[in-house]
């Protein structure tokens, strides 16, 4: 089983899921940049906007790693939600170039880490110390699930099915420490495994394909019968 460390799988992940979404992304006339996304009180450019500050922040990380000066994701949650605000003012021919040349700059920083240097410790935005191998997984999360988001008809069951499992292993993970998460057993039908989401005893059995089932727990599909989940991230 891949886990979310496991560079050789996730920087592949990376540029697929890169690839996908720009090219969603540039297929999108200039007047979709308005229209919403699939995200609540989002347009498609505070999406595009979010996904290019994202790959900056990223950026940060890879370059702690790489030199050891501390350089967080963001100040705080305030100025990460005003640079989405600010970007999503920006006309669509900018940010169709800053989602391009931010991915590139991104890709580039990967590239330049030493083996050792995906062992450095850096910080999520949320705080959790994390080492530099986690970064292209939390990437992997933003390409894929945004361009579901862009709402276009890219969906889960465009995710690599290894990515999907993995995602299936972090989603439950950490819905399981939140408060209000319902107590499930999740069989996936195209799945030999299941995986568990909440404390016993679980009182539901959700049963779909796995995409459907990761598009659930992330808040990007729609199962018919399963509980209320609070929030992912």
């Amino acid at each position: 089983m891949t886990d979310r460390h496991d560079t050789s799988a996730t920087l592949p992940w990376l540029r697929q899921g890169t690839d996908l979404l720009l090219s969603t992304v540039d297929k999108l006339d200039n007047a979709a940049f308005a229209e919403p996304s699939g995200l609540p009180g989002w347009s498609r450019a505070h999406l595009v906007g979010h996904v290019a500050r994202n790959a900056e922040a990223l950026v940060r990380l890879a370059t702690w790693a790489r030199t050891g000066v501390e350089a967080p994701m963001y100040a705080d949650r305030a100025q990460r939600a005003a640079e989405i605000e600010e970007s999503a003012a920006f006309p669509p021919e900018r940010l169709r170039a800053e989602l391009h040349s931010t991915a590139e700059d991104l890709d580039v920083a990967l590239a330049a880490l030493a083996p050792q240097e995906w062992a450095a410790q850096v910080r999520s935005a949320l705080g959790r110390a994390i080492p530099a191998a986690e970064v292209p997984w939390m990437r992997n999360r933003e390409v894929w699930l945004h361009a579901v988001d862009l709402d276009t008809g890219v969906t889960t069951a465009d995710l690599p099915a290894e990515l999907v499992d993995l995602l299936l292993d972090d989603v439950t993970g950490m819905l399981s420490t939140k408060d209000g998460c319902p107590a499930c057993t999740l069989r996936p039908t195209d799945r030999a495994g299941e995986w568990r989401l909440g404390a016993e005893p679980r009182l539901h059995t959700v049963t779909a394909p796995a995409a459907e089932v990761a598009g659930w727990l992330t808040g990007r599909a729609f199962l018919a019968g399963t509980p209320a989940l609070p929030a992912w991230l």
